[in-house]
């Protein structure tokens, strides 16, 4: 590397895609640069470009549609865009490596792990294949993977999200590299997973001295790991500097815009009154789901049971958002499928407004679906996309056909979408003309379309960026107060739950371990998995995370 040059730099980078709707400029003019040893993220939100442009940077921009019009990638002061193909491979994964946010989309499905760690070291001579599997296990077991020996021999589907993010890490770690890329690696992750591949993540940096490339829609996440933001919107960098410079003292509008969307920066949005006094809305107890094991092609039952719900009670009231919180299998979901019976319980009652849910008729069942509706986690998944908006609004009242005469489905259609932000014009387009934060508010709209008195939100939010993610939440507190509905508010962000329920459940292994009003369960947690949980969340203040691992250095 020359004297002054940086360890990875791109300069003054363009990439542009050619579609039938036309020229898409996602990478415009982008500079910024990065140092052995150093961590930047470049911070953005979905469509921002921060992607493409370290797409661009391993030789990943598929031509056509995509084009690199302009720039250069500098490693060591050597242009990346202008070596040629065979001299591109041997940097590529040996000195330039990258982990991806989607790792069933990026692990070969019908190969072992241990095989395809072992392909790395392979395809640049770095190891025989005898030697490839047991440095490959050699990696697992570095990144944590119980019992790696054996675990080397299983594939993909057979590992947890966040193992299988680890073995993207062993694989991109193989070869020792200068550099590793990181695209959203922890975005599907739950809190405490999160928090041990960052940990993993800057161990390896600090054992190595390569410098690493965090791209990121997370706040939090930057401000645990990041030495210096670049801020990208619109296939531009808008701001560049210190971590702790730009969350404090963000120069651009965008940024301040985006810093100001941080849960708890604004004002609460929480319910402004006490819950309705007397009887509750939905009472809920003893409430089990459990599933018997099925082994072998044949589907036996084994006898073994897993208590997806064990023993659940809580009580939810008019008006009330009651939040829901606990990591991937728990049994949140589970819950709240039965409570819906979209899942028969396997014991324990359900009561909403006096009347057992699980003994209603046919005919009852239906009437009770008018008043618990729910919005799910993904409306790219949640919506038809052969239908038009208007028709998936106006669905349920296809069902319940006494709700409201066909004549008026027009002037309702319209005024459900003026009432989550959208026009009414929207009705006659289709979920792929919508953003994702668009589609989520659709599908509010048609969870208000039968008026319900509860919404259960399954991680309504958890997949929309910072700024949009506010604007549903700041929506869905209005609905609440102009309409008085309660929400059974399911979620892995703490600082969302944080800022806007009422109180909190916390569920771990099906049962929940702890409950209570908000403020007290995040300042005076009881039960060991609820400090664990709230120890584990990032907070978006780079001063408080530097604060946080001082304390944990320190011992205290």
């Amino acid at each position: 590397m020359s004297e002054g040059a940086h360890l990875l730099e791109v300069q003054e980078l363009s990439v542009e895609f050619h579609t039938a709707q036309g020229t898409v400029h996602a990478v415009c003019d982008v500079s910024w640069h990065m140092d052995a040893g150093e961590v930047l993220a470049i911070l953005g939100e979905s469509g921002s470009g921060k992607s493409v442009s370290a797409a661009a940077v391993m030789n990943l921009i598929d031509s056509p549609p995509g084009y690199i019009t302009a720039g250069r990638a500098l490693y060591r002061g050597q242009d990346l865009l202008r070596l040629p193909a065979e001299e591109r491979r041997r940097i590529n994964g040996r000195k330039i490596s990258m982990i991806f946010q989607d790792t069933l989309a990026h692990l070969n499905p019908v190969y072992s792990v241990g095989w395809q760690i072992g392909e790395t070291l392979r395809a640049h001579g770095q190891a025989s294949p005898g030697e490839a599997l047991s440095r490959a296990v050699a990696l697992l077991e570095r990144v944590g993977i119980p019992d790696p020996a054996r675990r080397a021999n299983d594939y993909p589907h057979e590992f947890s999200g966040g193992q299988r993010q680890r073995v993207m890490i062993a694989m991109a770690l193989a070869l020792r590299p200068d550099v590793l890329i990181a695209d959203e690696p922890t975005t599907a992750l739950d809190v405490t997973v999160q928090e041990q591949i960052l940990a993993l993540l800057a161990e390896l940096k600090e054992e190595t001295g390569m410098g690493l490339l965090l791209i990121t829609h997370d706040l939090g996440v930057v401000a645990q790991v990041a030495d210096r933001v670049a801020v990208m919107n619109s296939g531009q960098i808008v701001e560049t500097g210190p971590v702790g410079q730009v969350f404090h003292k963000p120069a651009h509008p965008y940024t301040r815009r985006l810093m100001a969307a941080i849960p708890g920066r604004q004002a609460s949005l929480r319910h402004a009154g006490q819950p309705a006094a007397g009887e509750p809305l939905l009472r809920v107890e003893g409430l089990s789901k459990h599933y018997e094991v099925t082994t072998g092609l044949m589907r036996r039952k084994s006898g073994e049971l897993v208590r997806a719900v064990d023993g659940v009670s809580f009580d939810l009231a008019a008006g009330e958002t009651l939040g829901l919180v606990g990591e991937s299998g728990s049994g949140k979901s589970t819950l709240a499928r039965t409570l819906l019976r979209l899942e028969e319980p396997s014991g324990g009652s359900a009561h909403y407004r006096g009347n057992e849910i699980f003994g209603l008729s046919s005919a009852e069942l239906l009437r009770f679906r008018r008043q618990m509706q729910v919005v799910f986690q993904d409306p790219y998944a949640s919506l038809n996309p052969r239908m038009t908006v208007a028709q998936i609004i106006a669905e349920p009242w296809t069902i319940h056909r006494d709700v409201l005469p066909k004549r008026q489905w027009h002037d309702r259609i319209g005024e459900l979408l003026e009432q989550v932000g959208m026009l009414p014009e929207h009705a006659r387009r289709y979920p792929h003309q919508f953003s994702g934060g668009q589609r989520q508010r659709i599908a509010i709209a048609r969870a208000l379309a039968l008026q319900p008195e509860v919404i259960i939100c399954d991680e309504a939010v958890s997949a929309l960026d910072v700024s949009i993610q506010a604007q549903v939440i700041e929506l869905l507190a209005q609905l609440r107060d102009a309409l008085g509905l309660a929400y059974i508010f399911i979620a892995h962000d703490l600082p969302v739950v944080r800022h806007f329920t009422d109180r909190v459940m916390v569920m771990f292994q099906g049962k929940i371990v702890e409950q209570g009003p908000t403020d007290e369960i995040f300042a005076r947690p009881t039960h060991p998995y609820t400090q664990r949980l709230l120890a584990a969340s990032p907070i978006p203040d780079p001063d408080i995370q530097r604060g946080r691992q001082g304390a944990v250095v320190s011992g205290a």
